[in-house]
């Protein structure tokens, strides 16, 4: 169960990898060109360089599009420690290293500059894909977004304020359970979207740290869908989209 748990996981975990673009910086042309090709096979964008020199002029001119960068450690004109550095210092955007060896004190160096995780070559191609994933999802998660700097969200009726992590209906408040206060966020952090169900299997999964099956997921929608809509059986606020799965209306919200 917990085999095929993981494996539904990987299958599924490209949700949040659209626009995601992530900065190579290797010497080695064979290791970036097969980099490259994994990264964009899996829905990244990529951009690699090969010095250290070029990847400045990169960061200094395009860091606002990279969202996530790898860098070798040992480079023909410089070492990854500056290239992580320089960054750390204009954004906070994650940093994997790759390196040759499985040093304790350039590992601890590497970590105390900011950044994220190393991997040690050669290394295993799905490994550094986890690796990058797992980043990615803390930093999004760790990253209010600009609904959430407000203290109220407001979707039909419904009021959230964020700050107190409570819910209300007009001025009635709503009694949610953990759960079913994450699945009501997940919903408004993708508002408009459509989610798959495995896609907020997913999402639950990383988030709670609680294994939540298929049909568990059928009962919390069902709850939610009992406290926040007008009429449950006739559904406004989350909607089914039939062989697809549930998407949050995308209104104008009023934010205070």
């Amino acid at each position: 169960m917990k085999k095929c748990r993981i494996k539904e996981m990987l299958e599924t975990s490209k949700v949040d990898e659209c626009n995601m673009n992530i900065l190579i910086v290797e010497d080695d042309k064979t290791i970036a060109t097969g980099l490259e090709y994994s990264l964009k096979q899996e829905g990244y964008d990529v951009v690699v360089c090969h010095k250290v020199q070029e990847a400045q002029r990169k960061i200094n001119n395009d860091l606002d599009d990279i969202s996530l960068c790898l860098f070798d450690l040992s480079l023909p004109d410089g070492s990854g420690y500056e290239l992580c550095e320089m960054v750390k210092r204009k954004a906070d955007i994650p940093v994997i290293f790759l390196t040759v060896v499985d040093d304790e004190v350039n590992v601890v160096m590497g970590l105390d500059m900011g950044a994220d995780d190393y991997i040690t070559k050669p290394f295993r191609i799905r490994e550094l894909i986890s690796r990058i994933k797992t980043v990615l999802r803390r930093y999004e998660k760790s990253k209010p977004n600009k609904e959430q700097l407000s203290s109220v969200i407001s979707i039909g009726s419904i009021n959230i304020h964020t700050l107190e992590g409570k819910v209300y209906k007009e001025t009635e408040e709503i009694l949610l359970t953990a759960l079913e206060y994450r699945l009501l966020m997940i919903f408004v952090n993708h508002r408009g979207q459509v989610l798959s169900r495995k896609q907020l299997l997913q999402l639950i999964w990383d988030i709670a740290g609680d294994f939540v099956n298929d049909n568990t997921l059928t009962v919390y929608i069902k709850r939610l869908r009992k406290k926040i809509e007008e009429d449950a059986q006739h559904p406004t606020v989350i909607e089914t989209v039939r062989g697809m799965g549930y998407r949050m209306v995308d209104t104008h919200d009023k934010k205070q």
